[in-house]
């Protein structure tokens, strides 16, 4: 696979990175010369246009060709670095990352930030293992997104997780970042933030895009390191220690969903990984992957019509194979970071079509009435558009509702704006209010919901319940191998109405409490 950092682009819709080097731990000594140095020379591989570096008694700015003054001040203060960054997202024309100068990260975790495809919103956060402290601001994370992120100002209830000092802004939401950022700027000026110093913007930021409705991606280091530093002992163990991890590896954990299905989780992701460095080797793209799953999946259909028990097994078995490549190409998208739009559109597109293909075969192999014990007409047809019906309406349901809650955060952040404080009133009723929507706030429904996510079985259960993709896919092959399409039709049709069900009663009930 062709190394994407080999060369930077001056593309304008690359990135343009903002160094804090506010602190005095920016200038802490390691191989590369300073923790500074070593931050901007990461960056110099990575997609980003220009680099600046904000410092308390210059501005500077690197560029692939050199190092250039851009001006020298006084020493300036919260308010003025804020503003700073203000301005950096006002001029910019592609995606800001903002990060701090003090920061000791595998490059791979800014490169999670730069070189996703998305080129969205998203900020570096660590897991729940290690607790928050004054450089490990506290951060709640549901789902992919962060919901909540705290500061010594500002707290956070039920925190999973802590934000490691860099965020990147897509270029959607630079212009709301920018006029929060100014109100957060006036906040500080008038003392609004309490004694919080430099050192605390990439958090303050944070705080600010999450609470004036920003959808924040979660940009996970498992594997990784990232870690501000503040002393010189801190930094003589924190860089060696990134020797410990192969960044390759890490990466390769990484386009591995974590938080997939339980099927998906188990039987498929558990050795798929393993497939990805040699598809990659082999020049095949993400849409190839999912080509040729659509082709397993109508080979499957093909056996399944046969109506024979060895026909059903292989259609089985093929059915298996051509979800393995369904994960596959999605993680093989994460690995190379070559999705796009047309191909998650592609991918969620052809999951239909296979799952209809393979009902369609299930159906004509029954009718033919061969060897399997029940076969014959008997009805079949009207069970398997029954089932299709179903899986139409649970699709309507998910999409309608996704759709709805887009709408509504972007309403919600527009009014955010436009009404909005980031004082210390507001922010603690903000803070208030978003714990309360966390542990369900007098709705029943949304807490028995987060209740279940605090425990692995409940948690599970919930996953299982909805009957995904890959517990269709699975049940489809296991009653179809050993049973018969009857069977098939009829295990989809009770687990599927219980699932749609459920998750119409749940929609509802969180509908209810927003």
């Amino acid at each position: 696979m062709p190394d994407s950092r080999a060369t930077v682009s001056s593309d304008a819709s690359q990135a343009v990175a903002v160094v804090l080097a506010t602190t005095e731990a920016s200038d802490l000594r390691c191989s590369a010369g300073t923790l500074l140095d070593r931050l901007t020379g990461q960056l110099a591989t990575l997609p980003v246009r220009d680099v600046h570096v904000m410092a308390r008694s210059s501005d500077i700015i690197h560029v692939p060709g050199g190092t250039h003054m851009i001006g020298t001040e006084g020493p300036k203060g919260l308010a003025d670095d804020l503003r700073r960054v203000a301005k950096a997202a006002r001029s910019s024309v592609g995606p800001v990352l903002v990060v701090a100068g003090d920061l000791v990260a595998h490059t791979e975790a800014l490169a999670m930030l730069v070189e996703h495809p998305a080129r969205d919103t998203c900020a570096l956060v660590g897991g729940k293992d290690e607790p928050p402290g004054p450089t490990r601001p506290p951060v709640r994370i549901e789902g992919r997104s962060v919901v909540a992120a705290g500061t010594s100002f500002h707290e956070v209830g039920e925190t999973n997780g802590t934000f490691r000092g860099a965020l990147q802004v897509g270029v959607p939401d630079l212009a709301g970042f920018a006029e929060t950022t100014e109100t957060l700027a006036e906040l500080a000026e008038a003392g609004g933030f309490g004694p919080m110093d430099g050192g605390e913007v990439p958090g303050l930021l944070l705080v600010g895009l999450v609470r004036s409705g920003v959808q924040v991606r979660a940009a996970r280091l498992g594997r990784l390191h990232a870690d501000r530093m503040t002393v010189q002992a801190d930094a003589d163990v924190a860089v060696p220690r990134l020797a410990e991890v192969d960044e390759n590896e890490a990466r390769l954990d990484a386009a591995v969903k974590s938080d997939d299905g339980f099927f998906a989780t188990y039987a498929v992701s558990s050795w798929s990984r393993h497939l990805l460095k040699p598809i990659a080797g082999l020049g095949l793209t993400p849409n190839a992957v999912t080509g040729i799953s659509v082709g397993l999946a109508a080979l499957a259909a093909v056996w399944f019509s046969e109506g024979t028990r060895p026909g059903l097994i292989a259609g089985a078995v093929l059915l298996y194979l051509s979800f393995v490549l369904d994960c596959v190409d999605g993680q093989l998208a994460r690995y190379t970071r070559t999705f796009s739009p047309l191909g998650a559109w592609l991918d969620a597109t052809f999951d239909r079509v296979k799952e209809y293909a393979v009902y369609l075969g299930l159906a004509v192999g029954y009718a033919a009435g061969a060897d399997v014990a029940g076969g014959g007409p008997d009805g079949i047809w009207a069970l398997a558009v029954a089932a299709m019906i179903l899986q139409m309406l649970r699709h309507m349901i998910d999409f309608s509702y996704a759709g709805a809650r887009a709408d509504a955060s972007r309403v919600g952040a527009a009014w955010t704006r436009a009404a909005g404080s980031l004082g210390r009133t507001d922010s603690l009723s903000r803070a208030a209010a978003a714990d309360d929507a966390w542990t369900g706030g007098g709705n029943p429904i949304l807490w028995l919901s987060r209740t279940m996510e605090k425990a692995s079985p409940t948690r599970w259960f919930k996953k299982i319940i909805v009957l995904p993709i890959g517990e269709r896919m699975a049940l489809i092959a296991v009653t179809a191998a050993f049973f018969n399409a009857r069977v098939t039709f009829v295990a989809l049709l009770v687990w599927g109405g219980i699932a749609a069900l459920y998750v119409l009663f749940g929609r509802t009930g969180r509908s209810l409490s927003r």
